[in-house]
């Protein structure tokens, strides 16, 4: 997840990307199963009749269950959009050239026919959160339903619930070493976001620090 900074968004990453891995294995697992395969490797020569059999229905498509998504211009839409704060639009500037710092994911969190828009507005030197926003898609127009202006914020989509992490600081923490986080879980119901769950980490500065060795004190003199 980008936007997470120091051990916290660093512990963040690692689950991601064990997350993320596990879901690619089932992914080559299920593109298996959906060609007829079984898994693992069949010795022989394939027959006819089995080969038949495994080939696809020319009505059937292999992302039969996915959701078509149409790709956003993510910039525009903070841009255009009255309730993103004059600060956040002012600094939303590109890093180099046109690449701008917005990370944007697709998913269905509202129940809608299309799917929802998470867009995460970052800095350009840390990858800070500068404010995160949900977007909803209604008659080819998107609403914006939910929205988040404070530093180091990030949301992501988990198993269609809404997931806002908030780095947390403390006086004279820098920028790569927050002293916690808060992470709560939003579930739409009733037209809006409601607050299902609320956690927070809180890191031990311990750390990193290296072992203290205990030293033994010096034996008295006996002279």
């Amino acid at each position: 997840m980008r936007g997470l900074t120091g051990r916290g968004g660093n512990r963040s990453l690692a689950a991601s990307g064990a997350v993320m891995a596990g879901l690619a294995a089932v992914g080559v697992f299920a593109a298996a199963c959906s060609t007829g395969g079984t898994g693992v490797q069949d010795e022989g020569a394939a027959h006819t009749d089995a080969v038949a059999k495994a080939t696809p229905s020319p009505n059937m498509s292999p992302t039969s269950g996915a959701q078509k998504t149409e790709a956003v211009n993510a910039v525009k839409l903070i841009m255009s959009d009255p309730k993103v704060s004059e600060r956040v639009k002012a600094d939303l500037k590109p890093c180099a050239r046109d690449s701008y710092p917005v990370d944007t994911s697709y998913g269905n969190l509202t129940g809608g026919s299309a799917p929802d828009v998470v867009v995460n507005v970052l800095t350009c030197g840390d990858a800070v959160g500068m404010g995160t926003y949900v977007y909803r898609g209604t008659g080819g127009k998107y609403e914006n339903v939910f929205a988040a202006e404070e530093p180091a914020v990030y949301s992501a989509i988990d198993r269609g619930d809404l997931v806002v992490t908030k780095q947390v600081y403390a006086k004279g923490d820098p920028v790569a070493e927050p002293s916690g986080e808060e992470v709560t879980t939003y579930h739409w119901s009733g037209g809006k976001f409601v607050q299902q769950h609320w956690v927070r980490n809180e890191f031990s500065r311990a750390v990193g620090e290296g072992e203290v060795v205990a030293t033994e004190p010096p034996a008295p003199n006996e002279n």
